[in-house]
């Protein structure tokens, strides 16, 4: 039989790239299971606390159940490379509330590569959303492929966009070998729902120990190098590279 572990809040990321909702996202799991569970929420910026002001001003949650990880570096690099910062934002929470049933960690804005360690969290939703094109989940990527969650979001913005949404959805699901997809709206009750649930039978499985998180994959190898000149951080996957100049460290994934 397996072990129980309904003595620690069920831990659960959500990542995905810039602009697709993932605050949004947590908003609508606050509003769905607010009054039957104990929440909790981390978000990470690099050098703001704009997604938890969000969510503060969004009436959500107690703004005191609702912190700010700044992460001073790439966004990746908190959730996955070095997770103390938000293992220990996660530990305060938890103590400060106990007890709390979830604890939602939103990831700061990445690209398709961004992957929560699975030391951090329990599962990871990877979210996507239609303005960013029908054919995103074609790309792949650990996130999409093997995230517990995959959310098709925004669905209610296809229109506008040009996307067929069961056609993106059906992409995702062969991207994922048939894993887990949600088409969702906020706006779109039904939809909402079914999210609900998710997240409620994850939490059961949880609490029963028969759920056991999984590591989707490295984001990609990297290496950390002394450099004259500043810190270059490259993708391997060519979303993006930039640097910072005056820093004494290279970056590449």
């Amino acid at each position: 039989m397996p072990e129980s572990n309904s003595t620690r809040s069920l831990r659960l990321g959500i990542a995905g790239p810039v602009g697709t909702g993932k605050s949004s996202l947590i908003a609508t799991i606050c509003r769905a299971l607010s009054d039957e569970l104990r929440l909790g929420v981390i978000t990470n910026d690099i050098y703001t606390d704009e997604d938890a002001r969000f969510l503060r001003s969004a009436g959500v949650l107690d703004p005191e159940r609702i912190r700010a990880v700044e992460t001073g570096a790439c966004p990746h690099t908190a959730i996955r490379d070095d997770i103390t910062v938000n293992l220990l934002a996660v530990e305060d929470l938890e103590r400060d509330f106990a007890l709390l049933d979830v604890v939602l960690i939103e990831s700061g804005g990445d690209n398709l590569t961004a992957t929560f360690s699975p030391a951090l969290v329990d599962a990871q939703i990877f979210v996507l959303d239609v303005a960013g094109g029908g054919d995103v989940a074609r790309k792949g990527g650990p996130g999409i492929a093997r995230a517990d969650l995959l959310v098709v979001n925004k669905t209610d913005l296809a229109p506008y966009v040009g996307v067929d949404v069961p056609t993106m959805v059906a992409d995702a699901r062969a991207a994922r070998d048939g894993g887990e997809v949600l088409a969702l709206s906020r706006t779109d009750a039904a939809s909402v729902a079914e999210l609900r649930a998710w997240v409620l039978r994850l939490l059961a499985a949880h609490r029963s120990g028969f759920h056991v998180p999984q590591d989707p994959g490295p984001m990609a190898p990297h290496f950390h190098a002394d450099d004259d000149g500043g810190a270059l951080h490259a993708h391997a996957d060519g979303d993006h590279e930039h640097s910072h100049p005056g820093a004494d460290r290279t970056h590449a994934h």
